[in-house]
């Protein structure tokens, strides 16, 4: 049995939900925003309006096969995620570190000045918000996997390296520095 698929995921006051059992497609829909989510067919989505839960299950019959048991965790843990992320969204902190190096807005776009020859300009996908306030990088939005998708494309633009401490790194991210050459005896 799977311990996270069997619990039932409670659905707050102000989210709107809709199941469509044919497409196997559920819509969530908050003050944050809306999120969509397709199912897998080996899995069983049913929305309970009296109790305000929505329930995930998988057929008894097929409980010993390590993949629909993967399915049904991961099926729950996805439309909880979403639940979350129409509630109270979801936002990861960059820092940019190096002399002279800026992150900017463009317009709809994010423009970083990080030591190329030109500026770096990215667009945030539908959904996604970025906040910029001195030299760190707020990315924000109901989507966990378009909020983290996007501050890792950032992130890859200029990863941080050991030696100078230079590059876009995550907030709690440690950096181990490394001690350059030693010249002379």
């Amino acid at each position: 049995m799977s311990r996270i698929g069997k619990q039932p995921i409670s659905v707050p006051k102000g989210v709107k939900v809709n199941l469509d059992p044919k497409t196997r497609t559920i819509n969530i829909e908050g003050p944050k925003g809306k999120l969509s989510f397709d199912y897998r067919p080996e899995v069983t989505v049913v929305w309970n309006q009296d109790e305000n839960a929505i329930k995930v299950s998988v057929e008894e019959a097929r409980l010993e096969e390590k993949l629909i048991r993967a399915l049904w965790g991961t099926t729950r843990a996805r439309i909880q995620t979403m639940i979350v992320g129409v509630t109270q969204g979801y936002s990861k902190k960059l820092e940019v570190i190096g002399v002279g190096w800026s992150a900017k807005p463009a317009g709809k776009n994010l423009q970083l000045n990080v030591g190329y020859a030109d500026p770096v300009v990215m667009s945030p996908p539908q959904g996604v918000q970025f906040a910029i306030e001195g030299n760190a990088i707020t990315i924000s939005g109901p989507n966990k996997e378009a909020v983290g998708e996007f501050a890792a494309e950032v992130r890859a633009k200029r990863p941080p390296e050991p030696y100078n401490g230079k590059g876009i790194k995550y907030d709690n991210e440690v950096v181990q520095r490394k001690q350059g050459k030693v010249f002379g005896a």
